[in-house]
């Protein structure tokens, strides 16, 4: 007969029968955890081979493990999620005696002295925290001490939709009303806004991050959090632009874009990160509205903003992006106005001509975002199915016709090429050297 499931396993299955179901009423002091258990699909696919092996790690030495954060809200609003954090009352201390006498491999120690584990079981990683408090924040970074209070835990998250954890036995713990938030598609700090900004001022713009990926109205806030993000727009400052860029280019490919970025200027945030001080927000209003269902990179959409290359550069040297990103961005700002479709059966032709004349890197990418930026939804269609034909002939074709001189040999490949593009790229070798023989 089959071994009987250990007793946390057991625990865990138990609650399988439904989706989601609220379980009978009790009391629970003010700002305690509210009783709800969650079993969708995508929750249960999270119990892997790894998963199960740490919690029974866990359960063996009666420590607490629950699932943290962002993870929670995505089960909770029924997507899978793309990374999973783990929160534990064990100390990282106590984490580390424990999977190295279970032979655990241990990785990534650089967040240990946060209070995270990185453990590797099962070709799979994962990441655990030990429960903490914000002893000293700067704005940036924080001193933390460990604890095994969930609420304290929770209170030092950012918004109440992020500061929800969930038990493996898929019973919810919400201090602060995220779950209730994440219904109403409410965007709040956890507490006080203010507060929290100042505990880090990324804050400010994880804020404008999850409203364009949660909130329903373009302009649903509530009048203290703008208060709050406008008093404390200046701290953005001190921020490192690689950690802005991060947040802005998501801001860039959410919900309600052109809201947010207009909000971002009247709330004196802009200038804070690398933004031109007098942004294009008309022709944001007009790209925005080409790009719908495009999937653009972020550059494409913020380039509406700069209306000379000088901004691309100021934006780089604040925020360090991409070489890729900059030359995107200098690409768009130069040829927006001065290339666009051929009137005539070949619309697309100055495009491939463009490719085909160009020596840079990238271009056929580059001429798509273009093409993005514009809104020639179909012409981006029939660039996409379109291969760059290569040219076909060569300097050994014509040595086998007796051109010799390197110099000749330039010349002619040159006029070919020109017959080539003439034709449409349609013309073949035998085609194109008949040309010579005239």
């Amino acid at each position: 007969a089959a071994a009987a499931p250990p007793m946390w396993a057991e625990r865990l299955l138990l609650p399988c029968r439904a989706r989601l179901r609220l379980l009978p009423p009790r009391r629970w002091r003010q700002g305690a955890a509210g009783a709800m258990r969650l079993q969708t699909p995508q929750f249960q696919a999270l119990f892997t081979p790894g998963l199960r092996s740490v919690a029974e790690l866990f359960e063996k030495k009666n420590y607490e493990l629950r699932i943290a954060g962002g993870a929670v809200r995505d089960l909770l609003s029924g997507m899978t999620p793309q990374d999973i954090d783990f929160a534990t009352t064990a100390t990282p201390a106590e984490m580390k005696e424990m999977f190295t006498s279970a032979g655990v491999r241990l990785i990534n120690n650089k967040g240990e002295k946060h209070g995270t584990i990185t453990a590797r079981l099962h070709e799979q990683n994962f990441e655990i925290t030990t429960l903490r408090i914000d002893v000293v924040t700067d704005g940036r970074h924080a001193e933390v001490e460990f604890t095994t209070d969930w609420e304290k835990d929770a209170e030092r998250r950012d918004l109440t939709v992020n500061s929800m954890f969930l038990g493996l036995d898929g019973m919810l713990y919400d201090f602060f009303n995220g779950y209730e938030d994440l219904k109403n598609k409410k965007i709040r700090f956890v507490g006080k806004a203010s507060a929290r900004i100042q505990e880090d001022y990324l804050r400010i713009l994880r804020y404008f991050r999850f409203y364009g990926r949660i909130a329903e109205k373009p302009d649903d806030h509530e009048p203290a959090t703008v208060e709050a993000i406008k008093e404390n727009a200046k701290g953005l400052a001190g921020i490192s632009g690689e950690r802005i860029w991060v947040e802005l280019k998501k801001i860039l490919l959410g919900n309600h874009v052109n809201h947010l970025v207009r909000l971002l200027y009247e709330l004196d945030v802009a200038q804070y990160i690398g933004l031109p001080l007098n942004g294009g927000l008309e022709e944001l209003d007009r790209v925005t509205k080409n790009i719908q269902n495009l999937c653009p990179k972020p550059m494409t959409v913020l380039t509406s903003l700069f209306k000379v290359k000088d901004d691309v550069t100021n934006l780089d040297l604040r925020l360090k992006i991409s070489k890729e990103e900059k030359n995107l961005g200098l690409f768009l700002v130069k040829h927006r106005q001065e290339l666009t479709k051929a009137v005539g059966p070949e619309p697309l032709r100055p495009y491939q001509d463009f490719i085909m004349d160009s020596r840079e890197a990238n271009t056929n990418s580059k001429i798509l975002e273009l093409l993005k930026y514009q809104g020639e939804e179909r012409l981006l269609k029939e660039l996409q199915q379109w291969t760059v034909p290569s040219f076909p002939v060569s300097g050994h074709d014509l040595r086998k016709m007796g051109v010799s001189s390197g110099k000749e040999i330039g010349t002619a490949l040159q006029q070919l090429r020109e017959e080539w593009k003439k034709s449409g790229y349609h013309m073949d070798k035998e085609e194109l050297l008949s040309c010579l023989k005239k």
